[in-house]
């Protein structure tokens, strides 16, 4: 079977590794399943890919936000099945490209996409289907932003509480400011409105943060075992945001059946109101929440598998990943088999470059990373690229590849334990193991988890 990965990154390197070690042409069909499962190996492919990728799929030069481009490789290699990693393909049209061209693809079309593209449509969408979520106002100028923060000022028991201001259009998990400081809210709401003409300011919704990974097929809703990542770029939850500098699986903290009550009342409503709308969603609702006093509410959509969170879910997974995709991709998600995920947990794990996320430093030489899987991680690559190096000072000699730096999040150190404290024991332990002039993570991912200290 030929699938296809469109992406660059940890998550698309998470996604073949997953695929790799889940063939299932190695499983025995899983009992109870009506869906048939492909007894053919798998042919992996991804474009562009990166040099981990290269290592478990045949990688093609391709401009991913393209859909003439995706649809045309796509249609060389006989793909039987297209995954599209990022949300700019997907908000490009990407997917919608693929389907017209009869190409089984995970991800949903433009139309549907709009749920991460914009946030201002995601609340309309919430609203409609009656989905528990944080209040929240449209704001177009400087009059609407006063109103909406002096709104948000307080909780309902009148104590002082941030502000969430975010931008209204994709912003690579950036464009989120939490903050007490008025100026600041004001000053990113007058960026974003400068920007994209609109901002979004909500209520701030206080208990911890989970990520649920639903697959919708257009009609039927399943989600995936819960995650949590870490967007701050410093210890304590403290800095900036980032793209994500970390993540666990499963959450000992979630009350039991909280995967099940995301789908009640967030992944199904959403694929109910989607068809009614003429465009249903096909692909991977990514649902992040806050599990409040008043019980769980969505902070956020987006519209494909989270990055590092999806990592640390994926690495758990012991069922054929391949059949579930595919289900999902071409309606049938009602008749596969429930995957199976193992008990022991997973920690992800952050190396991110000197500067990081404003000013990454890129170029720099990764070694170790053979001996951080001799310890028995999985290491991704998110920002990589290989270079030709001489041999010798005066340029002479043989030229041999040296993988080098290429962005800000660079590679993805992925390990699991008996728990989640030796889960994130061997995560950090390997990247120890990894060397990276002036790299840097996060110390304490999954701290708080492994020693029981997160509470509802």
């Amino acid at each position: 079977m030929k699938i296809l990965v469109i992406g660059t990154g940890g998550r698309e390197h998470g996604i073949l590794e997953a695929l790799r070690r889940t063939d299932p042409s190695a499983h025995d069909p899983a009992a109870g399943s009506t869906a048939p499962v492909d007894p053919r190996p798998l042919e992996l492919f991804a474009a562009p890919g990166n040099p981990g990728m290269a290592q478990l799929a045949e990688c093609r030069a391709v401009d991913p936000a393209s859909p003439a481009a995706v649809v045309a490789l796509a249609q060389e290699l006989g793909a039987e099945l297209v995954v599209v990693g990022p949300e700019a393909p997907l908000v490009a049209g990407v997917a919608d490209a693929l389907r017209d061209a009869g190409v089984p693809t995970l991800g949903p079309d433009q139309a549907a996409a709009r749920l991460e593209g914009s946030k201002a449509f995601a609340k309309e969408v919430m609203a409609a289907a009656k989905v528990p979520t944080a209040q929240a106002r449209t704001c177009i100028d400087d009059a609407t932003v006063a109103e909406a923060l002096d709104a948000f000022a307080t909780s309902g028991a009148g104590t002082p509480v941030p502000w969430v201001v975010k931008a209204d259009g994709l912003a690579g998990g950036k464009g989120v400011v939490v903050t007490t400081d008025r100026a600041e809210a004001e000053q990113h709401a007058t960026d974003c409105i400068a920007k994209e003409g609109q901002v979004v300011i909500e209520e701030y919704l206080d208990g911890p943060e989970a990520s649920v990974f639903c697959l919708l097929d257009g009609t039927t809703a399943r989600a995936l075992p819960a995650a949590q990542d870490f967007k701050r770029a410093g210890d304590g939850d403290l800095g900036p945001n980032t793209g994500g500098m970390g993540a666990y699986s499963p959450l000992p903290w979630a009350p039991e059946g909280f995967e099940d009550e995301v789908v009640r009342t967030v992944a199904q409503p959403v694929a109910d109101e989607m068809a009614r709308r003429g465009t249903p969603f096909v692909g991977v609702l990514y649902v992040g929440l806050a599990l409040t006093a008043a019980g769980p509410r969505v902070i956020e959509f987006n519209v494909r598998f989270g990055d590092p969170d999806s990592q640390a879910v994926l690495a758990r997974l012991d069922s054929p990943l391949a059949p579930l995709l595919l289900a999902t991709a071409t309606g049938t998600l009602a008749d596969a088999a429930e995957p199976t995920f193992g008990e022991q947990p997973a920690c992800v794990v952050v190396l991110a470059a000197d500067g990081y996320p404003a000013s990454p430093v890129t170029g720099g030489a990764i070694t170790g990373i053979a001996e951080a899987e001799a310890r028995g991680a999985v290491v991704l690559h998110a920002g990589t690229r290989t270079e030709d190096v001489s041999g010798d000072p005066a340029g002479q000699g043989a030229r041999t590849p040296q993988l080098v730096a290429s962005g800000g999040r660079v590679l993805d150190v992925v390990a699991r334990g008996a728990d989640l404290a030796h889960a994130r024991e061997n995560a950090y332990a390997a990247l120890s193991l990894i060397d990276l002039p002036g790299g840097w993570a996060r110390t304490d991912i999954a701290a708080e988890a492994a020693a029981g200290r997160i509470t509802l």
